[in-house]
């Protein structure tokens, strides 16, 4: 069975979802539940990484250094299982999040 949907994210997010990120906000919500495709765009968002830097134990995960995120590719597969409007995750900042699996 072949998987038909991505979620696009700039890097550390993308990196993020692989290292212990259980929500993906959106400002959209989704009826979708099933597998996705992770792809990380070119892109690289600065704030989000200074963000998982200061708040790494909090986050459960360790940040490797800039230099070696992947972009613009496919890096990996998740299910998403839920999507709701509150989340006790500390990667929950809404509106919507997209739970993961």
């Amino acid at each position: 069975m072949s998987i038909e949907k991505a979620l696009s994210l700039t890097q550390p997010m993308a990196w993020a979802i692989f290292n212990g990120k259980d929500v993906e906000n959106r400002t959209w919500p989704t009826k979708f539940r099933g597998r996705v495709m992770i792809h990380a765009s070119q892109g690289f968002d600065k704030a989000h990484y200074e963000f998982i830097w200061l708040n790494d134990s909090r986050l459960v995960c360790q940040l490797p250094p800039r230099s070696t995120f992947v972009h613009g590719a496919i890096i990996g597969e998740v299910d998403i299982i839920d999507c709701v409007d509150k989340h006790d995750s500390p990667w929950f900042t809404g509106p919507y999040g997209f739970v993961l699996a």
